[in-house]
């Protein structure tokens, strides 16, 4: 008796690596957050908590909520067949993304040289924000990388109506990282002075 395994077709395959991978992801920064919470607890009659944050992260989020939009649009223009405007929007995400990660790079410094941090890291939640923030900065470097990559494939004629996962994963993968981040964003508010 021969035994035969099921094999799936590789666009299901890949769909169920990335869903795996987001699934680690989500467990990863939700442990973060709650951990930040429970640092932040402990802290909170600390002056350092105190410390308001910069204004940038704000403009910073509507970068990040900006890329999320173009990413679903690419993924309905695709499926269209509109593969030139596909590639534009893909392309405009990436740009967009190196921005809301240069802006974090100045929201950092700024929060890294205000009084918050002038007794040193372990004083107050400052230091916990930064790490935090630089842990979603480095997920959405790899995000840049991912639709750097798919924006060439695009124009190279890689995706097509019914072959587009990798486009539907990078829109996953962004709407992800936006709650993340306006988690983040809302537990580092909470714990702090605002803005």
């Amino acid at each position: 008796m021969l035994r035969t395994t099921a094999v799936l077709e590789p666009d299901r395959r890949y769909r169920q690596g990335g869903q795996l991978f987001l699934a680690s992801l989500v467990m990863f920064f939700l442990s973060s957050i709650l951990l930040y919470g429970i640092y932040a607890y402990t802290r909170r009659d600390d002056l350092q908590t105190q410390a308001t944050l910069p204004m940038s992260l704000l403009v910073s989020t509507g970068f990040l909520l900006l890329i999320s939009l173009l990413v679903h649009i690419a993924t309905r223009t695709i499926r269209r067949e509109k593969r030139t405007l596909t590639s534009v929007l893909l392309l405009t995400s990436a740009v967009a993304a190196t921005v809301f990660v240069t802006v974090q790079c100045f929201s950092m410094a700024a929060l890294l040289s205000g009084p918050a941090m002038q007794s040193g890291t372990s004083k107050g939640i400052a230091g916990m924000v930064v790490v935090l923030a630089i842990l979603h900065a480095i997920h959405v470097g790899g995000g840049i990388i991912s639709l750097a990559i798919v924006s060439v494939k695009s124009m190279l004629g890689y995706y097509d109506h019914e072959r587009h996962w990798a486009i539907d994963f990078a829109a996953q993968y962004w709407h992800f990282l936006d709650i993340v981040w306006l988690c983040m964003l809302a537990a580092f508010w909470g714990t702090s002075g605002g803005f």
